[in-house]
C-alpha cells in the first residue's frame, strides 16, 4: 500500500499573475465567441471597476480556491489595492488560507484518487480529499486547535466574524506566522496588514467552528466567545451605507454572492437610497434551470434590485480558469495604479455599535 508520506508528496503551487503577463491573449478574446468573449467582457468590467476610484470592490469566494491554487491570487489583490472587502466561505480562510499559515500544505492528488475509489484507504492515513488534491487531517486538527486557543484568549462576548478574523490575522503577527518573519503569506495576514475586513457568514461551518464549539464546551455555564451573524450583516451594510459605489467579483456562488448582493436590500430597509452595485462579475459553473443559488444570473439579482444591469458578466467556466485571466489582465494593465486602500476596517471600527440589551 502506498504510504502517507507518499501519497502527500507534491505540493499544490499557488499561481502568481504577477508572472504570467495576460493582456495581449485576454484582448485576443474580444474577437472570438462563446465563454472566450465573455472573459474578456469581464475583464474589461475588472478592469473599469478598478479605475473607478471611487468604487469600492467587494470579492467573494466560494468552492476550493485556496487549496486549488488561487491563493497568492487573493493576496494580490489585497496587497494591490484590488480589493476593498471579502467575504468568503469559511473553508477557504480558515481550513485553507490560515491552515497554510501555520505553515501545512495541500498536496496533489494523483488521477486515481480524484473519482472515489481509494477512499477508504485516504481515511484509514487520515487522509482528506478535495475532489484531486489532499490535506493531512492530523494537520488540520492542529488548525482546528489553534482557533480554540485564539478563542480562549479573547473577551467572552459576541464578535462578528469580521472581529474574529482580525484576532487571527494579529494572533499571526504575534506569533511570527508572516512573510516577514520567515514564514507564509496568507490571505489573513494581508488583509489584517491592509486593513481589508473579511466576512464569513456562515463562520461555524469550518475549522473555526470545530474550534469554537471546543471553547463553548469547556465553558457550559460560562461567558463564551460565540459570533453574531447579524453582527456581520449590518458591518458590511454599513460599508455599501458609507461607500455606495460598488462593484462585485464573486468566485463561485453559494453564500458569499447572496450575503454581499443584499447588502444593497439591507441598506434600503435602513433608511439609505444606496444603489445597487454597479459592477458585478460572477465565475461559475452552475445552472440557472434549478433555481439554485450559485447558478442565478446577474440579471435575476437586478429584479431584486441589488444588481445593476449596465456593468455585469457572467464567466461560465471552472475558477481556476477564469480568475487568473481576469485578475492578471487588470493588474497588468495597473487598473489598480490610481487606487488608494480604502482601510475599511478602521471605517468599520469607528461606526457606533447599536446598545443590545
Amino acid at each position: 500500500m502506498t504510504t502517507k508520506k507518499e501519497l502527500l508528496s507534491r505540493p499544490i503551487v499557488h499561481l502568481d499573475i504577477k508572472q504570467h503577463n495576460v493582456v495581449s491573449l485576454v484582448d485576443a478574446m474580444a474577437d472570438m465567441a462563446f465563454s472566450s468573449r465573455d472573459v474578456h467582457r469581464a475583464s474589461s468590467i475588472y478592469d473599469m471597476m478598478l479605475r473607478d476610484t471611487e468604487c469600492g470592490v467587494i470579492l467573494c469566494i466560494a468552492g476550493s480556491m485556496v487549496s486549488a491554487g488561487m491563493k497568492q491570487i487573493f493576496i494580490d489583490l489585497i496587497r494591490n489595492n484590488m480589493v476593498d472587502a471579502i467575504v468568503s466561505t469559511g473553508a477557504n480562510i480558515v481550513d485553507q488560507d490560515f491552515f497554510e499559515a501555520l505553515g501545512f500544505k495541500h498536496y496533489i492528488a494523483e488521477d486515481q484518487y480524484k473519482y472515489g475509489n481509494e477512499d477508504a484507504t485516504l481515511r484509514e492515513l487520515a487522509i482528506d480529499r478535495i475532489y484531486d488534491t489532499f490535506i493531512d487531517e492530523d494537520e488540520l486538527r492542529i488548525c482546528d486547535d489553534t482557533i480554540e486557543q485564539i478563542t480562549n484568549s479573547l473577551e467572552t462576548r459576541p464578535y462578528s466574524s469580521r472581529e474574529f478574523l482580525r484576532e487571527m490575522g494579529a494572533w499571526l503577527e504575534k506569533k511570527g506566522h508572516t512573510l516577514a518573519a520567515g514564514g507564509v503569506d496568507s490571505i489573513v495576514h494581508a488583509a489584517y496588514e491592509k486593513n481589508v475586513p473579511i466576512f464569513i457568514p456562515a463562520f461555524s461551518d469550518c475549522s473555526a467552528g470545530f474550534g469554537l464549539v471546543a471553547h463553548q464546551h469547556a465553558r457550559q455555564g460560562q461567558p463564551v466567545v460565540s459570533i453574531d451573524s447579524a453582527k456581520d450583516f449590518y458591518e458590511l451594510t454599513k460599508l455599501k451605507i458609507e461607500n455606495p459605489s460598488t462593484g462585485l467579483l464573486m468566485v463561485c456562488g453559494g453564500v458569499p454572492k447572496n450575503f454581499a448582493q443584499d447588502i444593497v436590500v439591507a441598506a434600503e430597509i435602513l433608511g439609505s437610497d444606496a444603489p445597487m452595485h454597479k459592477y458585478a462579475i460572477q465565475i461559475t459553473v452552475a445552472d440557472s434551470r434549478d433555481g439554485a443559488l450559485s447558478g442565478s444570473t446577474l440579471k435575476e439579482a437586478s429584479s431584486w434590485g441589488k444588481v445593476d444591469l449596465t456593468y455585469e458578466q457572467m464567466v461560465y467556466s471552472e475558477a481556476t480558469l477564469a480568475l487568473p485571466l481576469i485578475t492578471g489582465y487588470a493588474y497588468h494593465k495597473q487598473a489598480h495604479a490610481a487606487r488608494t486602500a480604502k482601510n475599511w476596517t478602521s471605517v468599520l471600527d469607528k461606526v457606533a455599535e447599536p446598545v443590545t440589551a
